[in-house]
């Protein structure tokens, strides 16, 4: 396993070889065609791989996933350990994905739901072994005790595969009439800037969250 910028390690097992066309740049026409435009004229962001899978892993010794997102829904399956995720919606509240766009934060001021939860194998605790984050939302991880009350852990592993959020087809009014599994880019991922979060949610919240942020966000 490698570091990744998130905090924690992966590995990327498996990557699609098979190419299909970038269903993001739909969004990215309507927000910003003039830039869409040019980047298509110089042959970015054309294709995505089909779908693309790794291995996550948080440890000891880099215990937190920071506060970022993805533009395509990501499934989530646990294999070891605990830990607990928080869940910004901000795809519910902001205008668009566009970076430049939301620094306004929320849909006439509203501010963001934020949801957490344990993953983990105690299902009758309310513990989760599989969970999807659509596109849009941001979300950090951290370590717990692999068994509650105690202290310790062997560290959180899961398993991430990349999806297409079927809903972007209809809501960036897409011709598409089948359903596409894009694998992982790095240009389709961003982290959560502090600006963002202050705008998104509330000031309390804000203070609250502040420690799931990147070092340089």
């Amino acid at each position: 396993m490698q570091p990744h910028i998130e905090g924690g390690y992966f590995v990327e097992t498996d990557r699609d070889s098979h190419r299909v066309p970038n269903p993001f740049l739909l969004q990215e026409a309507i927000a910003q065609p003039a830039h869409i435009a040019s980047q298509t004229a110089q042959g970015k962001h054309l294709t995505r791989a089909a779908s693309t899978t790794i291995f996550y892993l948080i440890t000891p010794k880099s215990p937190l996933g920071a506060f970022h997102r993805n533009r395509g829904r990501t499934v989530h399956t646990l294999h070891r350990g605990r830990g607990r995720y928080v869940i910004v919606h901000a795809n519910e509240v902001m205008r668009s994905y566009d970076e430049n766009d939301a620094a306004a934060g929320g849909k006439e001021g509203r501010k963001a739901r934020v949801e957490t939860f344990v993953v983990g194998k105690d299902l009758e605790k309310g513990e989760r072994l599989q969970w999807i984050v659509d596109g849009g939302k941001y979300k950090a991880s951290f370590l717990l005790p692999d068994e509650e009350g105690r202290e310790g852990s062997e560290g959180l592993l899961i398993s991430e595969v990349c999806w297409l959020d079927v809903q972007l087809l209809f809501n960036a009014n897409c011709g598409f009439d089948q359903t596409v599994v894009p694998g992982f880019e790095y240009e389709d991922h961003d982290f959560m800037r502090q600006a963002r979060l202050e705008r998104l949610v509330t000031a309390e919240q804000a203070k609250e969250l502040q420690w799931l942020m990147r070092k340089d966000a």
